[in-house]
């Protein structure tokens, strides 16, 4: 490994913060990415596209901190208790919500990567969830959310939004995000609450996948490999505290429709792609 790979680390990065909270699918920009600019180790290449997610958690864990930490060491008066029981309420939803694609993940993570992973699927699955987003989009026009804040989303509708993360676990290109935001509007619950939602729910799946591809590819690359992971986990922190921030302001006036129409667009390219040029 050598200073290319630290380019790439620095790309891969920078296409990971964009597009992992949007809901654009970040698989489907990677497998393009990835025909123009890959690491010289497959292997790395392989663990490298999960563990970088990472630094896009990090980004999550800093932004939103005094929203999901549940503890108190120092209680700032003597009525509060030193666990904050609503918080610690939205992390047993937030497992309840993981638990499909966790149980699926771990018991046919290798089957669906060889079934599943391949352009095709994933540019199918970009324009299906694209036209999903408009038709929702348009569906939900006008009708007042049911769900206005996080804490207000019960075990059940936790649980169901979880199934439509499992979608994304199974179809790459589906986009984590935009399945759960897309299961979230057709509850009910607000776009804004249903992108909070999101990212909270991001924190244990990304860390559970990571620590799975390590177990499973570990972590022998050598001391360039570190600095090449690293460095990309880096710069998918910092663009994903830019991304996320501009999500959350853009979903205050606008809807998600925009995000539709690109991922239809992107899916028709990347049908292109693999079909006359590749």
């Amino acid at each position: 490994m050598g200073i290319f790979d630290i380019f790439v680390a620095v790309v891969w990065g920078i296409v990971e913060g964009i597009t992992e909270w949007l809901p654009v699918s970040s698989t489907g920009h990677m497998i393009l990415v990835e025909k123009f600019l890959n690491f010289q180790n497959e292997d790395f290449s392989e663990m490298f596209l999960v563990v970088v997610q990472l630094g896009a958690i990090l980004a999550v864990v800093l932004l939103f901190w005094e929203r999901i930490w549940p503890f108190r060491f120092r209680k700032r008066e003597k009525s509060e208790t030193v666990v904050n029981w609503k918080i610690m309420q939205m992390w047993f939803k937030i497992i309840v919500a993981c638990l499909p694609a966790a149980i699926v993940g771990v018991l046919f993570d290798d089957l669906i990567d060889e079934v599943f992973y391949n352009e095709y699927v994933v540019a199918g699955a970009l324009i299906i969830y694209g036209i999903l987003f408009i038709i929702v989009e348009n569906w939900n026009k006008g009708k007042r959310p049911i769900i206005g804040s996080v804490a207000e989303i019960g075990y059940d509708t936790a649980l169901i939004i979880g199934i439509f993360q499992l979608l994304a676990a199974v179809v790459p290109g589906t986009s984590r995000s935009g399945a759960t935001i897309i299961g979230a509007l057709l509850l009910g619950v607000s776009r804004g609450a249903a992108a909070e939602f999101t990212f909270y729910l991001a924190i244990p799946v990304m860390f559970g996948a990571s620590l799975l591809k390590i177990v499973k590819s570990g972590l022998g690359f050598g001391a360039m490999g570190y600095v090449t992971l690293l460095t990309g986990m880096a710069v998918a922190f910092f663009v994903s505290l830019f991304v996320i921030r501009y999500l959350m302001s853009y979903i205050r006036k606008h809807d998600f429709k925009a995000f539709g129409y690109y991922r239809i667009i992107l899916g028709i390219v990347v049908l292109l792609f693999f079909f006359f040029v590749w």
